[in-house]
Order: structure tokens, then C-alpha cells, then sequence
């Protein structure tokens, strides 16, 4: 029976500790397909922001924006934009709000530079895509513009509730630590789009196996029965809700867990 692995990107699919790919996840994600299984990267990021570095390793397809863009053997079979009504409600409430906002879609990443970008975090992932050469358009009021998703860094609670007495009408909110938060449509999740790839593939859950380390791969891990967690996963909660843990990124543990349950 054909088996199917899923991936986070950040801290699953790439080291903790400087970003990289393992040589040895490269090796056990091709040797994976090569015995005949699929192997998909499942990530919160939308698709112009998988990296080239990341498409190279070789996949079967993606899931990309939490669900809301799904890729599989090279065709775009799934997308679920926001309206730019939607994504006008959403700027305007961070502006009033003094958040920093960051705005993707699947062709572009986009800060709200209307005033300066305050937080340390926001600004070191600005200059990163400016380095990545990302197409990320400054002029967010137009009338075409829109997103399929959202991040935002804030500095204090209250900025946070103010801000998601407009979000939560239309987006989940997901704590990613300190004060860094994600937002996804209501409906959509990295689950809604393992559901979407198993149904495309015909491919039992129990066939399915969900790899994370992160609160935003929660509803992954419980989608499916096989479900792992990186030896770096954090908070610590995380591990007791997979039914594996294998070792941190850094230490082997996607080809690991592909070793232990024959992948290859």
C-alpha cells in the first residue's frame, strides 16, 4: 500500500539551528519516492515563498497557505483567495491597530509600509524576501489587491484583542509564540488540505503520516492516526498529542522517522 508523508517546513523540513535542509531528509524523501510513496510539503507559508531550495529536494506536491492553495504533480488543483473587500477590512484594522502586518498570497508577500515597520521580527523577514528578490508590492490600497492569508507581530494584549475584533470575523487566529501571530480563513487548515490529498489520491488516513513541530501544525497531527513530532517541536504540549517523536531536525529525524516507519 502506498503511503503518504506530509512536511512542515520550518523546524520539520529544515534545522533548527541554522535553517537548512539536512543532507540526510534530502536523501530519505527521495528514497521515499523512489520506493513508490508520495512525499508533500504541508505548509502554513504560500506558495511563492517555498523556496527553489525547497521545491529542488523533489515532491509531489504542496499545500500551501494552511489549505488554502494545494499543488499536486504540478497542477494548481485547489485555491481559495480572500476578497479584496476582506482584505481591506483586514489593513485598515491593522493600521488603526499599530500592528505589523504582513499580507500573503500564492505570487506575492506584502508589508503594510504605510509608517514604519516596528518590530525586530517583521523587519528581518522584510529584508530576507528583499534578498529573495520576492515580488512584494508597497502600495496595498489599490483595488486589486488581496491576500489568502495573514501574519501579524504586535507589542501589547490590548493591540492583539483590538485588532481581532475585525480578524475574527472572517480568520482563525494561531498563537506562534511570543508576540507573533497567524491567521488562516475560517474553514481552512493544514488538515482541510490533507483531506483534499487523500481524497485526490484515493489514500486511506491510516496510510498517512503528518510530520510538525509548531501549534499551527496541530490540526495536522490530529487529522491522521501517524502523526510525529520533531525532537525540537515546541511548546512541549505538542508531544502529547502525536503518536511519535522522533529527533530534532537537526539530528536526522525526518529520515529517521521515514527509516522507522518503512518509507524506505
Amino acid at each position: 500500500m502506498i503511503k503518504i508523508a506530509f512536511f512542515d517546513i520550518d523546524g520539520t523540513l529544515t534545522s533548527e539551528t541554522d535553517g537548512t535542509v539536512p543532507e540526510s531528509a534530502i536523501k530519505a524523501i527521495r528514497c521515499s519516492r523512489q520506493s513508490g510513496n508520495l512525499m508533500f510539503i504541508n505548509t502554513g507559508r504560500c506558495f511563492q515563498n517555498v523556496e527553489q531550495r525547497f521545491r529542488d529536494i523533489g515532491f509531489d506536491g504542496y499545500i500551501c497557505g494552511c489549505g488554502t492553495n494545494i499543488y499536486c504533480n504540478g497542477q494548481d488543483v485547489f485555491y481559495m483567495p480572500q476578497t479584496h473587500e476582506v482584505t481591506m477590512n483586514i489593513l485598515h484594522q491593522a493600521r488603526k491597530t499599530n500592528v505589523d502586518i504582513l499580507f500573503e498570497s500564492r505570487s506575492m508577500v506584502s508589508f503594510d509600509l504605510s509608517r514604519p515597520l516596528k518590530h525586530p521580527r517583521a523587519i528581518k523577514h522584510y529584508h530576507i524576501f528583499e534578498k529573495l528578490h520576492y515580488a512584494m508590492p508597497e502600495h496595498l490600497d489599490n483595488p486589486n489587491f488581496f491576500c489568502d492569508k495573514f501574519v501579524i507581530w504586535y507589542e501589547h494584549p490590548k493591540q492583539l484583542a483590538d485588532f481581532r475584533t475585525v480578524s475574527d470575523r472572517y480568520f482563525d487566529c494561531i498563537d506562534r509564540g511570543g508576540t507573533f501571530r497567524e491567521f488562516v480563513p475560517h474553514g481552512y487548515s493544514k488538515a482541510t488540505g490533507m483531506e483534499f490529498v487523500l481524497k485526490y489520491y484515493g489514500i486511506p488516513k491510516e496510510c498517512a503520516f503528518a510530520f510538525g513541530d509548531s501549534n499551527n501544525d496541530l490540526p495536522m497531527f490530529s487529522c491522521v492516526p501517524n502523526s510525529i513530532a520533531m525532537g525540537n517541536a515546541a511548546p512541549d504540549s505538542l508531544f502529547t498529542m502525536v503518536s511519535h517523536i522522533t529527533a530534532k531536525a537537526s539530528e536526522d529525524g525526518i529520515a529517521k522517522a521515514l527509516k522507522h516507519f518503512g518509507f524506505y
